[in-house]
């Protein structure tokens, strides 16, 4: 009995690990089956005509235009920040006008779109689950069903929408602002001259990486308001749990 003992207590960090990893796992497929219903729903709420553009739009003014401020203040650090390094760099090895190249792609293919989302995370994501989730705790959607309306399609399917259209729309003007900033930065921080810097831009510039840019904005403008509204649905009781909800959805 005691060797049974033993060996039950040796095994005990491994059954643990493992229980951790099924608990996880559970947990991963859960929440991503529940998403793909929830886009299921949508797309089903969108085709079928049960979605209100007047709802949509509301939600473009609220996710596009409220968050220019925040989107353009990002893109003009993100491009001055990128053009001063990249100048201090290239001094006295490099040919100044590769900095315009530089500062172009990596604007275009990585800070705009990335910065862009990180805004919108913060804004918007906890916006949206925040809304959603008092209405489920408030038992306000539970009263939606119980009159007939599926809270999905006039709720969470009008926040898909307007954050599949406004986020590329953000990344093409965060595009556009960090390159032209990254440009101003150049001409006062090493002297490269507008002409240089847009000669550099067009030397190492290829037509799909715009493509790209307005692609990863695509994604991150569906996946956003799907996670948070996801995410939203889900809390059940006080402040403090739909605190854990919203830490869980960052």
């Amino acid at each position: 009995e005691a060797p049974a003992r033993m060996e039950h207590v040796a095994f005990r960090p491994i059954v643990g690990i493992f229980s951790r990893i099924g608990r996880t796992s559970e947990a991963v497929a859960r929440n991503a089956g529940q998403m793909t219903l929830l886009a299921w729903r949508s797309a089903v709420a969108l085709f079928t005509g049960q979605v209100a553009w007047r709802d949509v739009v509301n939600q473009l003014q609220a996710i596009g235009v409220g968050s220019i401020p925040l989107v353009a203040v990002t893109a003009v650090l993100s491009g001055v920040v990128t053009s001063q390094q990249g100048g201090y760099q290239f001094t006295s090895s490099i040919p100044l006008y590769v900095l315009g190249s530089v500062v172009t792609s990596t604007v275009v293919l990585e800070l705009g779109p990335v910065m862009t989302s990180f805004v919108l995370i913060g804004r918007v994501g906890a916006r949206i689950t925040a809304e959603l989730g008092t209405m489920k705790v408030s038992e306000q959607i539970d009263a939606l069903y119980s009159l007939g309306r599926d809270p999905v399609a006039g709720l969470a399917a009008p926040r898909i929408i307007a954050g599949t259209i406004a986020t590329p729309l953000l990344v093409g003007l965060a595009d556009c602002i960090g390159v032209f900033s990254g440009l101003i930065a150049a001409r006062f921080t090493v002297g490269l001259g507008p002409e240089s810097f847009l000669y550099g831009s067009r030397l190492l510039w290829h037509s799909w990486d715009l493509f790209y840019s307005i692609g990863k904005g695509l994604v991150f403008g569906f996946a956003i308001p799907l996670i948070s509204g996801h995410m939203g649905f889900g809390p059940r009781g006080g402040a403090l749990h739909r605190a854990a909800i919203d830490r869980r959805r960052i």
